[in-house]
């Protein structure tokens, strides 16, 4: 299973009853596409370079059952249709553009298959979109760690000008979403796994390294103002557990992190380690 998405590309390899391998390589696929409409030649490129890594890697492994999602920076893209074919040659499926109310879906269905599902409100922060999903609703906005970049928090530091008006876009468009106070907040995908490993010291690399980790919003909040101090390099150097790809794209990802938390007015999130790429894999199991 693939998910090719605005920020990264990764690959589950499963036999349905242990991960035979995990891997994430972060290409920023979705860079510019918010201001231009069109995925970069080279973020392209490096997509690719890296779903022809995963196609050998599935090819090696004698993987018979295959699928990919692609999300936001693709189907917001109008050249995707160049990508999707350069992706079908590295991988040997084709993947399919999905929307953001399905993508949801498979981000709820993998985080809370090992959990009640009953209980959580699971939330998606990607590179283009983040996602609020329970167990009959799913919403999507329009606004992730690269999207939130690229619009307001290009400098880095960022002025206190710019981190106010990345609070409040979030904000806004959070708005509307609607949750139910009983449920608890659990948060899947990059940003979140990312942030809990910079706050626990857990390894995100790690099989289970953050999985069920938990982060504070205080905690998140004293990161957020440390971080916006910070240059991209300055940011790489003092915060090691992060994957450095992710330098320039974190603290939009924990300004949406916080907002999501101040939005459902709860105290802490827990972290799955499954997510999207879980939720394919259930379903296209249930098909063999």
């Amino acid at each position: 299973m693939v998910d090719i998405g605005t920020n990264s590309m990764r690959l589950l390899i499963t036999d349905g009853e242990a991960d035979l391998k995990r891997e994430a390589v972060v290409t920023g696929l979705g860079r510019g596409v918010d201001e231009t409409g069109r995925l970069g030649d080279s973020e392209m490129d490096a997509s690719v370079r890296a779903l022809v890594g995963f196609g050998e890697a599935m090819n090696a492994a004698g993987v018979q059952q295959r699928a990919a999602v692609a999300t936001s920076a693709t189907r917001d893209s109008s050249n995707r249709e160049q990508f999707i074919l350069r992706a079908t040659d590295a991988l040997g499926v084709e993947p399919e553009v999905i929307d953001g109310s399905f993508e949801g879906r498979l981000a709820f269905e993998g985080a809370v298959s090992d959990m009640d599902g009953d209980r959580w409100l699971v939330c998606d922060i990607g590179g283009g979109s983040t996602e609020f999903v329970d167990a009959n609703d799913s919403d999507s906005i329009d606004i992730g760690s690269i999207r939130l970049t690229d619009r307001v928090l290009s400098d880095r530091p960022p002025s206190k000008d710019q981190l106010t008006k990345a609070f409040d876009v979030v904000a806004d468009l959070f708005s509307p979403i609607a949750f139910d106070p009983t449920q608890r907040l659990l948060g899947v995908a990059g940003t979140w796994t990312t942030l809990a490993a910079i706050v626990t010291g857990a390894d995100d690399d790690e099989p289970g390294g953050v999985h069920h980790k938990e982060i504070n919003r205080d905690t998140l909040e004293d990161l957020i103002e440390e971080m916006s101090t910070l240059t991209v390099e300055e940011t790489i150097a003092r915060f090691p557990a992060m994957n450095p790809a992710r330098s320039d794209v974190i603290l939009a990802g924990a300004v949406i992190a916080s907002g999501v938390m101040s939005h459902l007015d709860v105290p802490s999130a827990m972290i799955s380690g499954r997510d999207t790429l879980d939720g394919l894999a259930r379903r296209l199991l249930a098909l063999a």
